[in-house]
């Protein structure tokens, strides 16, 4: 439970504290950055997840959160969501998997059960008949090139705006959007209508 009581924290409590300026607090009282991990560890641990299992995103947001503490000095202080720029972080972490995010996608297309780490799909549209959909969801998935699938399941499972992708992913914003483009159209091309417009 995030104390609000303010003791000693400065006219702001915890939870009234933007990210930046939580971040900035870090500077002098770094348990303060903790404060963070409670606020974006879960979407973060949810979105690596999805992509590479269970184990590998433990991995993901454990470094996403210690390589952000230790580059908290330079972070922009202009933006008070902090949030894309985790994801930036996390990011770089995720394609040093890259490996490990492919084998998954052939394991889960290999897969004939339902199983606690195949429930890729179930968990993108949270839909009943997800299991009726999950081989062709993943193959078209992995047709897809690195940097296209990370704007669409950015702004599909990360629910990132436009503009926060771009931001984490440190391209213009017509480039998120030529992207999303192309990797909706692929998309679309290997799955119904109803399930494609439930992920893009």
């Amino acid at each position: 439970m995030i104390d609000t009581d303010g003791g000693g924290q400065g006219p702001l409590c915890a939870a009234e504290s933007t990210d930046a300026e939580v971040i900035k607090e870090s500077l002098a009282e770094p348990d303060r950055f903790g404060l963070l991990y409670e606020r974006h560890a879960r979407v973060l641990h949810g979105y690596a997840y999805r992509r590479l299992g269970r184990e590998a995103a433990e991995d993901v947001v454990a470094e996403t959160f210690m390589k952000a503490f230790r580059a908290r000095r330079t972070y922009d202080l202009g933006h008070s969501d902090a949030r894309p720029w985790f994801f930036a972080i996390a990011i770089r972490e995720i394609a040093r998997h890259h490996r490990v995010e492919q084998a998954r996608y052939r394991a889960l297309l290999r897969s004939t059960e339902d199983r606690g780490e195949g429930d890729l799909a179930d968990r993108v549209a949270d839909a009943a008949s997800a299991h009726l959909w999950r081989r062709p969801l993943v193959a078209a998935l992995a047709k897809l090139s690195r940097r296209e699938r990370d704007v669409l399941l950015m702004v599909a499972w990360a629910d990132l705006t436009y503009e926060e992708a771009a931001r984490a992913l440190g391209i213009p914003l017509g480039t998120v959007r030529s992207r999303l483009h192309r990797a909706r159209h692929k998309i679309r091309k290997h799955l119904p209508d109803d399930i494609a417009l439930e992920l893009t």
